[in-house]
C-alpha cells in the first residue's frame, strides 16, 4: 500500500498523534505527514504511506490555505485561546482600521516564530522551553503570505474570520497576534481549519471513522491517492527502457538524449517506459545531464 491518504485532522490531535493512530488502523509502519498542524487545528493533513514517505520533503507545492477565527483585544502566551492571558484591552477597532492593517502582512515578510512552536533553537524545541517558562531569543524567518481576506468581523465582539493563503513555515496565530499588535490592542486565534495543503483540499480528506470502516470492508485502496498527484504541476519526462533502468540505478542521463526537456526548466516528474512514476529529476544544463532528485521506487 503506497500513496497519499488525506486525513481531516480532528481537534486536540497533534500531527504525530494522527500518524500513530493510522499506524494502528492501516497496520503500516512507514507513514509520514505533509505539514504540522497545531492540536487545536482541524482540516487537511496529507499522510504519506509506504514508499510515498520518501516524497514528504520534496513536495513541489507547499501552498496552504486556512480559515482562522480571531478575537482582538487580547494576547496570550500561545497566541491562541489555549494560552495564558498576557494582556487585555478595551480599545475599539473598526472594520476599516482592521482592513487597513491587513495588507502589511501580505507578501514576502519576516515572521518571529512563537515560543510555543516546533522550531528548534540550539537543538531544543521552543515549545519544550516554553513549557518550562523559559523564553529565548529567536530570529525572524522569511515567509510568504499570498493573500489574507477578511471574511467577517463584528465590531462589538471584535471577533471575526480570516481566509489566509501562505507558504511553508507560516504561523497563522502569529499573523493574528502581529495584526493585533499593529492595531495596538492584541489579537488571538480562536479557531483554525486548514482548507488546503499541497494541492489537496477538504474534499480529498477522510475521518478516522471513515478510514477504519474502509479497512474493515477491505476498501482502503479506494482512499489512497497515487503519489504522482503531488507532482502534477511538474512537467513530465517519459524515459525509454534503457534510460529507465539506468535512472532507477541513480545513473545521470545525457540531457540531449532525453525527450521533452524544456529550455530553462530544471524540475521534472519522471516516468518509466512502463508509465510508472519513478520520482523527480533536476536538469543540469551547464553539464548537460539529468540528475536524480528523489527516486521513490
Amino acid at each position: 500500500m503506497n500513496g497519499i491518504l488525506c486525513v481531516n485532522k480532528p481537534q486536540d490531535f497533534t500531527s504525530f498523534d494522527v500518524v500513530a493512530k493510522l499506524r494502528g488502523i492501516l497496520r503500516e509502519r512507514r507513514l509520514g505527514h505533509g505539514g504540522t498542524l497545531d492540536p487545536m487545528a482541524t482540516g487537511v493533513l496529507p499522510v504519506f504511506v509506504g514508499t510515498a514517505t520518501k516524497a514528504c520533503d520534496i513536495m513541489p507545492d507547499n501552498t496552504k490555505s486556512y480559515r482562522a477565527g480571531f478575537r482582538l483585544g487580547e494576547s496570550t502566551t500561545t497566541q491562541d485561546i489555549t494560552g495564558e492571558v498576557l494582556t487585555r484591552s478595551d480599545m475599539a477597532v473598526g472594520s476599516e482600521a482592521l482592513r487597513a492593517a491587513i495588507p502589511e502582512f501580505i507578501g514576502d515578510i519576516m515572521q518571529l516564530p512563537p515560543m510555543y512552536s516546533a522550531v528548534q533553537v540550539n537543538g531544543q524545541r521552543l515549545y519544550d522551553l516554553a513549557r518550562k517558562g523559559v523564553e529565548v531569543e529567536r530570529e525572524p524567518r522569511p515567509i510568504t503570505v499570498y493573500g489574507i481576506e477578511l471574511v467577517s468581523y463584528d465590531e462589538g465582539s471584535r471577533e471575526g474570520v480570516l481566509d489566509i493563503s501562505c507558504g511553508k513555515g507560516t504561523y497563522i496565530r502569529t499573523i493574528i497576534n502581529d495584526i493585533g499588535e499593529r492595531l495596538g490592542c492584541g489579537g488571538v486565534m480562536t479557531s483554525l481549519v486548514r482548507t488546503s495543503s499541497g494541492g489537496f483540499t477538504l474534499a480529498d480528506c477522510f475521518t478516522f471513522e471513515q478510514i477504519q470502516q474502509a479497512r474493515d470492508e477491505d476498501r482502503l485502496a479506494e482512499l489512497i491517492l497515487p503519489i504522482e498527484r503531488v507532482f502534477t504541476k511538474l512537467p513530465r519526462l517519459r524515459l525509454n527502457e534503457v534510460q529507465t533502468r539506468m535512472y532507477r540505478n541513480g545513473v545521470k542521463l545525457d540531457l540531449a538524449r532525453v525527450r521533452d526537456i524544456k529550455a530553462g526548466v530544471t524540475d521534472y516528474a519522471v516516468y518509466g517506459s512502463d508509465g510508472a512514476f519513478i520520482g523527480t529529476a533536476l536538469a543540469d544544463f551547464e553539464n548537460g545531464i539529468l540528475r536524480v532528485a528523489k527516486n521513490l521506487g
